[in-house]
């Protein structure tokens, strides 16, 4: 299980984002949500960003983004893919792809098997596919509620793109996770935090450990 690539999301803090390069996590979330607990400034970002060595993928959360608000991201911070975590359209993927030359990661919530064929609608068009558990009816956050979905509905399930497991993982279920659905890579916010927004050094180690089996 060592292959399993973790992303470790929402970093607001040199600390934290130390912690998750020395765990070994393989990719790095700036979350660019105004709402959310884990938002950054795009010159946090930046000073974040140019801290994080070469081999680690930086990646920008953006929800329903504008142009103006990817242009603005991408012009002042270095990164290396963008998490598409709001309604956009298969369209509207193709259209960031084309305009920023960056990887696209696009977020879809399940909550039943009905929501697995977006999966197959998006993996046409996107570089990456993280599935994530469907946010509540009347959330505010459209992920990082720390909630985790039936695990059973993509068991061993494949796709054209490569694919990432998140929703609800702590170091404590992420290894289960991982062996029930055979995911190749695994993305954290709440389940490494010690309160909102709040990232545990601790914590962050421990779930890089967990997922890759050590």
């Amino acid at each position: 299980m060592s292959s399993v690539a973790v992303k470790i999301c929402g970093l607001k803090t040199p600390e934290t984002l130390q912690a998750a390069v020395d765990a070994g996590a393989r990719y790095i979330g700036f979350n660019f949500f105004p709402k959310s607990p884990r938002y950054v400034t795009v010159e946090q970002a930046k000073e974040l960003a140019e801290q994080i060595p070469m081999g680690v993928c930086k990646v920008a959360l953006v929800v329903d983004a504008t142009d103006d608000t990817l242009d603005a991201i991408t012009a002042s911070v270095p990164v290396d893919m963008l998490q598409l975590h709001g309604h956009e359209t298969p369209e509207r993927v193709l259209e960031i792809k084309e305009r920023y030359g960056l990887p696209v990661m696009k977020v879809v919530g399940v909550a039943t098997a009905d929501d697995l064929e977006r999966i197959d609608t998006y993996s046409r068009v996107a570089d990456q596919i993280l599935v994530d558990a469907k946010a509540p009816k009347n959330a505010v956050l459209p992920g990082g509620n720390g909630l985790p979905f039936d695990w059973t509905l993509i068991a061993q399930r494949r796709w054209a793109v490569p694919w990432m497991l998140a929703g609800g993982l702590t170091p404590e279920n992420v290894a289960e996770a991982v062996k029930m659905t055979g995911a190749p890579q695994v993305d954290v916010a709440s389940g490494v935090e010690s309160a909102p927004g709040i990232k545990d050094v601790i914590k962050i180690a421990a779930f890089v450990a967990a997922a890759q089996g050590e």
